[in-house]
């Protein structure tokens, strides 16, 4: 029997915790991604990074390349995870997109809702989707657009062994965002964004395409930086997410 696969790092959190945080990552990111954060966090909030499939210790499993088999999979996934405390998305660009779906998902299933979606470098409608002939393109043209637009780490584009490991998920993500289709589908809690003053994957206004997503929509906190202002912003970002889990759960307790 192949072993199951390992959809949330760390495998194992602390059962006292009183709330879960899920992170889902960026294009051709993985659960390393939000590596340092379980230190910003206090001890009753257990934070799992979701590792998706084709990359780290899932890189022998296929990607996916279509948003509803990948948001099927992951909606079974985290209802396999999930007890009964309460629990928040979080995800950044490619990951705010399926945090968001996700709970888009969960809500069109009857499964237990999050308290809190948080979405990060990314917006439902004035984000630049990637073109199809983009993503089909050779390595060293599609390597070329990303920097341009800035939406590749520094330490991806200038390493070729790093580039051999994760060009092949992050072309199945592009592909994912390029298929997904926008039908303005609300989530059951509130919702809270995070930008970058400087990021050019997103025109001027697209955060207002929040306005009436979620029951609630906490606004937006602008930071400095480009598509990847949360390496630099991390701890702000997680900070600000607890101050909200707390006032959303301080009812329930």
């Amino acid at each position: 029997m192949s072993p199951r696969p390992r959809w949330f790092q760390p495998a194992e959190i602390d059962p006292e915790a009183a709330v879960r945080l899920f992170c889902l990552p960026h294009a051709g990111g993985g659960a390393s991604t939000f590596h340092g954060w379980a230190e910003y966090l206090p001890a009753d909030v257990a934070m799992q990074a979701v590792q998706l499939p084709g990359r780290q210790d899932r890189l022998s499993e296929p990607p996916f390349t279509r948003p509803e088999p990948l948001l099927d999979a992951l909606y079974e996934a985290l209802m396999d995870e999930l007890d009964d405390r309460p629990y928040a998305l979080f995800g950044h660009s490619l990951g705010a997109l399926l945090a968001y779906r996700l709970a888009v998902a969960v809500d069109r299933r009857g499964g237990p809702p999050p308290v809190l979606v948080g979405a990060a470098g990314w917006t439902p409608r004035g984000f630049l989707v990637p073109p199809k002939d983009k993503i089909d393109a050779p390595q060293q043209e599609l390597v070329d657009w990303l920097i341009s637009l800035g939406s590749l780490p520094p330490e991806i584009y200038t390493d070729e062994r790093m580039l051999a490991i994760t060009m092949p998920p992050t072309r199945a993500d592009l592909t994912v965002c390029a298929y997904l289709v926008d039908d303005g589908a609300r989530v059951p809690c509130p919702l809270v964004t995070y930008t970058g003053r400087s990021d050019t994957l997103m025109s001027e206004g697209a955060v207002s395409s929040w306005l009436g997503r979620g029951t609630s929509y906490l606004g937006n906190r602008e930071f400095p930086g480009g598509h990847f202002f949360v390496d630099d912003c991390g701890l702000a970002i997680a900070l600000d997410l607890v101050s909200h889990l707390r006032r959303y759960l301080a009812p329930a307790r």
